[in-house]
């Protein structure tokens, strides 16, 4: 016996809408999506050869913050009870009575850790503090 085989229909896959989909999810995120530019900034720190002093501190209270090399702040020879922002900030705004013309010098460990010169500055600059100075040792000839 002998069955008669049915002819095969050719499948075809539409592609069109698949494309349009494919086209409307890449519309959406790059509509939705946000580049964030990162930048470096290639800082060569400088060596102090020569400078002026200071001016003398018996003419004027200036107020000195210190920073050792484990990032511990003190100032004018207290130490703080803790090296955040806050607390320092506090201790700069009792020391100056409000005040912020007061010269405010830095005085950190060559070793001390960079985010902790950085905050001190940042403490300064939130206060009004205009008038900032770091210390450095005249470099060997």
């Amino acid at each position: 016996m002998k069955f008669r085989r049915k002819p095969r229909e050719n499948v075809e896959i539409n592609l069109v809408s698949l494309m349009d989909v494919v086209f409307i999810l890449l519309l959406f995120f790059v509509v939705t999506t946000t580049f964030t530019r990162e930048t470096q900034l290639k800082v060569d720190l400088p060596e102090a050869v020569s400078g002026t002093p200071s001016e003398s501190s018996a003419e004027r209270k200036q107020l000195e913050i210190v920073i050792d090399v484990t990032g511990n702040f003190s100032l004018n020879g207290q130490a703080l009870v803790r090296n955040d922002l806050d607390t320092l900030m506090a201790a700069l705004e009792k020391e100056s009575g409000g005040d912020n013309s007061l010269p405010v010098m830095i005085s950190a460990d060559g070793q001390a850790p960079h985010q902790s010169v950085v905050m001190a500055m940042d403490a300064a600059g939130k206060l009004g503090f205009s008038r900032l100075s770091i210390a450095t040792l005249e470099a060997a000839p």
